[in-house]
Protein backbone atom coordinates (compact mmCIF):
# COMPACT_ATOMS: atom_id res chain seq x y z
CA UNK A 1 0.00 0.00 0.00
CA UNK A 2 1.39 3.66 -1.01
CA UNK A 3 1.53 6.09 1.58
CA UNK A 4 -1.66 8.49 2.17
CA UNK A 5 0.84 11.69 1.99
CA UNK A 6 1.32 10.86 -1.54
CA UNK A 7 -2.50 10.95 -2.24
CA UNK A 8 -2.97 13.85 -0.18
CA UNK A 9 -0.16 15.80 -2.27
CA UNK A 10 -1.99 14.61 -5.29
CA UNK A 11 -5.15 15.85 -3.99
CA UNK A 12 -3.11 19.47 -2.65
CA UNK A 13 -2.42 19.88 -6.30
CA UNK A 14 -5.64 19.66 -7.67
CA UNK A 15 -8.10 21.44 -5.42
CA UNK A 16 -5.15 23.85 -3.67
CA UNK A 17 -4.75 22.85 -0.30
CA UNK A 18 -4.28 19.14 0.74
CA UNK A 19 -6.86 16.84 3.14
CA UNK A 20 -6.84 16.27 6.83
CA UNK A 21 -4.46 13.47 6.80
CA UNK A 22 -6.43 11.50 9.10
CA UNK A 23 -9.85 12.01 7.43
CA UNK A 24 -7.89 10.67 4.58
CA UNK A 25 -6.77 8.01 5.80
CA UNK A 26 -10.12 7.20 6.93
CA UNK A 27 -11.62 7.40 3.82
CA UNK A 28 -9.12 5.12 2.37
CA UNK A 29 -9.85 2.34 4.99
CA UNK A 30 -12.51 -0.02 3.89
CA UNK A 31 -14.63 -2.25 6.26
CA UNK A 32 -12.43 -5.57 5.90
CA UNK A 33 -9.69 -3.26 7.33
CA UNK A 34 -12.01 -2.47 10.48
CA UNK A 35 -12.86 -5.88 11.02
CA UNK A 36 -9.30 -7.53 11.13
CA UNK A 37 -8.01 -3.70 13.44
CA UNK A 38 -9.86 -3.59 16.52
CA UNK A 39 -13.21 -1.45 14.55
CA UNK A 40 -10.77 0.87 13.07
CA UNK A 41 -13.18 3.66 11.63
CA UNK A 42 -13.69 3.27 8.32
CA UNK A 43 -15.18 4.83 5.04
CA UNK A 44 -18.85 4.22 5.15
CA UNK A 45 -20.23 6.95 6.35
CA UNK A 46 -17.84 9.85 3.87
CA UNK A 47 -19.29 6.91 1.04
CA UNK A 48 -22.40 8.32 2.08
CA UNK A 49 -21.68 11.86 1.98
CA UNK A 50 -19.59 12.16 -1.09
CA UNK A 51 -22.27 10.33 -2.96
CA UNK A 52 -24.28 13.11 -2.21
CA UNK A 53 -22.03 15.71 -2.88
CA UNK A 54 -21.02 14.04 -6.15
CA UNK A 55 -24.52 13.97 -7.14
CA UNK A 56 -25.24 18.07 -6.54
CA UNK A 57 -21.94 19.10 -9.03
CA UNK A 58 -22.93 16.40 -11.54
CA UNK A 59 -26.68 17.45 -11.36
CA UNK A 60 -25.84 21.30 -11.14
CA UNK A 61 -23.03 20.84 -14.11
CA UNK A 62 -25.35 19.11 -16.83
CA UNK A 63 -28.51 21.49 -15.88
CA UNK A 64 -26.10 24.40 -16.35
CA UNK A 65 -24.43 22.74 -19.80
CA UNK A 66 -27.39 21.34 -21.28
CA UNK A 67 -30.25 23.61 -20.90
CA UNK A 68 -31.94 22.06 -24.16
CA UNK A 69 -31.78 18.62 -22.74
CA UNK A 70 -35.04 17.14 -20.95
CA UNK A 71 -35.26 15.93 -17.83
CA UNK A 72 -35.21 12.00 -18.97
CA UNK A 73 -32.06 12.90 -20.80
CA UNK A 74 -30.16 14.57 -18.41
CA UNK A 75 -30.96 11.52 -15.60
CA UNK A 76 -29.55 8.95 -18.25
CA UNK A 77 -26.36 11.42 -18.04
CA UNK A 78 -25.93 11.70 -14.77
CA UNK A 79 -26.71 7.85 -14.34
CA UNK A 80 -23.71 7.58 -16.96
CA UNK A 81 -21.24 9.02 -14.65
CA UNK A 82 -22.66 8.57 -10.99
CA UNK A 83 -22.17 4.93 -11.56
CA UNK A 84 -20.02 1.78 -9.90
CA UNK A 85 -18.53 1.40 -13.19
CA UNK A 86 -17.74 5.19 -14.01
CA UNK A 87 -16.43 5.72 -10.79
CA UNK A 88 -13.70 2.75 -10.88
CA UNK A 89 -12.59 3.39 -13.88
CA UNK A 90 -11.44 7.34 -13.18
CA UNK A 91 -10.03 5.64 -9.69
CA UNK A 92 -7.72 3.13 -11.94
CA UNK A 93 -6.74 6.70 -13.34
CA UNK A 94 -5.65 7.78 -10.39
CA UNK A 95 -4.21 4.48 -8.87
CA UNK A 96 -6.66 4.96 -6.19
CA UNK A 97 -6.62 1.14 -5.48
CA UNK A 98 -2.89 1.35 -4.57
CA UNK A 99 -3.79 3.45 -1.23
CA UNK A 100 -6.67 1.64 -0.61
CA UNK A 101 -6.47 -0.32 2.77
CA UNK A 102 -8.26 -3.33 2.99
CA UNK A 103 -8.56 -6.68 5.00
CA UNK A 104 -5.95 -9.57 4.22
CA UNK A 105 -9.38 -11.46 2.82
CA UNK A 106 -10.28 -8.44 0.67
CA UNK A 107 -6.18 -8.38 -0.70
CA UNK A 108 -6.49 -12.13 -1.49
CA UNK A 109 -8.99 -11.88 -4.28
CA UNK A 110 -8.21 -8.76 -5.65
CA UNK A 111 -9.84 -6.47 -3.88
CA UNK A 112 -7.62 -3.19 -5.00
CA UNK A 113 -9.10 -3.82 -8.25
CA UNK A 114 -12.59 -4.70 -7.30
CA UNK A 115 -15.21 -1.70 -9.09
CA UNK A 116 -17.39 -1.60 -5.81
CA UNK A 117 -14.57 -1.07 -3.65
CA UNK A 118 -13.01 1.36 -5.93
CA UNK A 119 -16.07 3.32 -6.58
CA UNK A 120 -16.81 3.66 -2.92
CA UNK A 121 -13.37 4.99 -1.84
CA UNK A 122 -13.62 7.32 -4.65
CA UNK A 123 -16.88 8.50 -3.20
CA UNK A 124 -15.74 8.51 0.00
CA UNK A 125 -12.51 11.23 -0.76
CA UNK A 126 -15.35 13.09 -2.20
CA UNK A 127 -16.95 13.59 0.90
CA UNK A 128 -12.86 14.12 2.84
CA UNK A 129 -12.08 16.94 0.20
CA UNK A 130 -15.57 18.28 0.91
CA UNK A 131 -15.12 18.35 4.86
CA UNK A 132 -11.71 19.05 4.70
CA UNK A 133 -11.92 22.03 2.04
CA UNK A 134 -15.36 23.04 1.33
CA UNK A 135 -17.67 22.69 -1.67
CA UNK A 136 -15.67 24.55 -4.27
CA UNK A 137 -12.42 22.04 -3.64
CA UNK A 138 -15.27 19.21 -3.87
CA UNK A 139 -16.14 20.72 -6.98
CA UNK A 140 -12.83 20.88 -8.99
CA UNK A 141 -11.74 17.90 -7.66
CA UNK A 142 -15.38 16.27 -8.99
CA UNK A 143 -14.44 17.89 -12.68
CA UNK A 144 -11.01 16.85 -12.34
CA UNK A 145 -11.86 13.14 -12.38
CA UNK A 146 -15.53 13.60 -14.75
CA UNK A 147 -15.07 16.05 -16.95
CA UNK A 148 -13.63 13.47 -19.80
CA UNK A 149 -16.49 10.71 -18.74
CA UNK A 150 -19.27 13.78 -18.91
CA UNK A 151 -17.85 15.39 -22.56
CA UNK A 152 -17.72 11.64 -23.64
CA UNK A 153 -21.13 10.83 -22.40
CA UNK A 154 -23.14 13.53 -23.54
CA UNK A 155 -21.63 12.04 -26.97
CA UNK A 156 -22.65 8.28 -26.88
CA UNK A 157 -26.45 8.66 -27.61
CA UNK A 158 -27.82 5.62 -27.89
CA UNK A 159 -25.02 3.84 -26.25
CA UNK A 160 -25.00 6.08 -23.35
CA UNK A 161 -27.91 3.34 -21.97
CA UNK A 162 -28.17 0.45 -23.98
CA UNK A 163 -30.87 -1.32 -21.85
CA UNK A 164 -33.04 1.78 -21.65
CA UNK A 165 -32.34 2.07 -25.70
CA UNK A 166 -33.24 -1.46 -26.35
CA UNK A 167 -36.78 -0.95 -23.97
CA UNK A 168 -37.39 2.19 -26.25
CA UNK A 169 -37.26 0.39 -29.59
CA UNK A 170 -38.96 -2.72 -28.72
CA UNK A 171 -41.42 -0.48 -27.30
CA UNK A 172 -42.09 1.31 -30.94
CA UNK A 173 -42.60 -2.03 -32.49
CA UNK A 174 -44.76 -3.11 -30.06
CA UNK A 175 -42.55 -6.22 -28.98
CA UNK A 176 -43.18 -5.88 -25.11
CA UNK A 177 -40.40 -5.65 -22.36
CA UNK A 178 -36.66 -7.46 -23.06
CA UNK A 179 -35.62 -10.10 -20.52
CA UNK A 180 -32.46 -10.75 -19.39
CA UNK A 181 -31.14 -14.17 -18.62
CA UNK A 182 -27.52 -14.48 -17.16
CA UNK A 183 -25.18 -16.97 -16.59
CA UNK A 184 -22.21 -17.22 -14.42
CA UNK A 185 -18.77 -19.15 -14.04
CA UNK A 186 -15.52 -18.97 -12.52
CA UNK A 187 -14.47 -18.46 -8.84
CA UNK A 188 -15.92 -15.03 -6.82
CA UNK A 189 -12.91 -13.08 -7.10
CA UNK A 190 -12.76 -13.38 -11.22
CA UNK A 191 -16.35 -14.22 -12.03
CA UNK A 192 -17.08 -14.06 -15.79
CA UNK A 193 -21.23 -13.71 -16.71
CA UNK A 194 -22.79 -14.12 -19.85
CA UNK A 195 -26.29 -12.50 -20.94
CA UNK A 196 -29.17 -12.95 -23.49
CA UNK A 197 -31.64 -11.19 -23.82
CA UNK A 198 -35.16 -11.84 -24.69
CA UNK A 199 -37.66 -9.74 -27.08
CA UNK A 200 -41.00 -11.14 -27.93
CA UNK A 201 -39.27 -14.40 -26.69
CA UNK A 202 -36.19 -14.33 -29.59
CA UNK A 203 -33.01 -14.10 -28.12
CA UNK A 204 -31.69 -10.95 -30.02
CA UNK A 205 -28.51 -10.00 -28.46
CA UNK A 206 -25.49 -11.76 -25.81
CA UNK A 207 -22.78 -10.16 -23.93
CA UNK A 208 -19.94 -10.97 -21.62
CA UNK A 209 -18.35 -9.31 -19.12
CA UNK A 210 -16.65 -9.11 -15.88
CA UNK A 211 -20.14 -8.28 -14.02
CA UNK A 212 -23.54 -9.09 -14.27
CA UNK A 213 -24.69 -5.35 -15.42
CA UNK A 214 -21.74 -5.43 -18.23
CA UNK A 215 -22.70 -8.40 -19.56
CA UNK A 216 -26.54 -7.36 -19.46
CA UNK A 217 -25.45 -3.92 -21.29
CA UNK A 218 -23.40 -6.01 -23.97
CA UNK A 219 -26.19 -8.34 -24.85
CA UNK A 220 -28.44 -5.29 -24.90
CA UNK A 221 -26.02 -3.34 -27.44
CA UNK A 222 -26.54 -6.08 -29.85
CA UNK A 223 -30.59 -6.67 -29.43
CA UNK A 224 -30.78 -2.74 -30.15
CA UNK A 225 -28.38 -3.44 -32.90
CA UNK A 226 -30.46 -6.02 -33.95
CA UNK A 227 -34.05 -4.31 -34.01
CA UNK A 228 -32.94 -1.15 -35.57
CA UNK A 229 -31.31 -3.26 -38.23
CA UNK A 230 -34.77 -4.98 -38.72
CA UNK A 231 -36.21 -1.65 -38.32
CA UNK A 232 -34.30 -0.26 -41.21
CA UNK A 233 -34.59 -3.27 -43.61
CA UNK A 234 -38.53 -2.87 -43.37
CA UNK A 235 -38.71 0.96 -44.21
CA UNK A 236 -36.04 0.17 -47.29
CA UNK A 237 -38.88 -2.47 -48.85
CA UNK A 238 -41.84 -0.81 -47.90
CA UNK A 239 -43.48 1.22 -50.51
CA UNK A 240 -44.31 5.01 -50.14
CA UNK A 241 -47.05 6.37 -49.42
CA UNK A 242 -49.04 7.08 -53.55
CA UNK A 243 -46.22 4.85 -54.68
CA UNK A 244 -49.30 3.00 -56.62
CA UNK A 245 -48.50 1.18 -60.24
CA UNK A 246 -48.66 4.05 -62.95
CA UNK A 247 -51.48 4.26 -65.14
CA UNK A 248 -50.24 3.19 -69.09
CA UNK A 249 -53.23 5.19 -70.46
CA UNK A 250 -55.38 2.19 -71.20
CA UNK A 251 -59.20 1.76 -69.18
CA UNK A 252 -58.89 -1.36 -68.33
CA UNK A 253 -62.45 -2.26 -68.03
CA UNK A 254 -63.56 -0.31 -71.49
CA UNK A 255 -66.21 1.72 -68.98
CA UNK A 256 -64.01 5.26 -70.15
CA UNK A 257 -64.48 6.38 -66.62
Amino acid sequence: MRPVAELNDYLAQVVGQPCDEALLLRALTHRSYSYENDGEPHNERLEFLGDAVLGVIVTDTLYRTHPELPEGRLAKLRAAVVNSRALAEVARVVDLGDFVRLGKGEQSTGGRDKDSILADTTEAVIGCVYLSSGMVAADAFVHHLLDPLLRRSAALGAALDWKTSLQEVAATAELGMPEYRVQSEGPDHDKRFTARVLVDEEVVGTGEGRSKKAAEQQAAEAGWRTLTERAARVVEVAPAAGDAPAADGNDPDGSGA
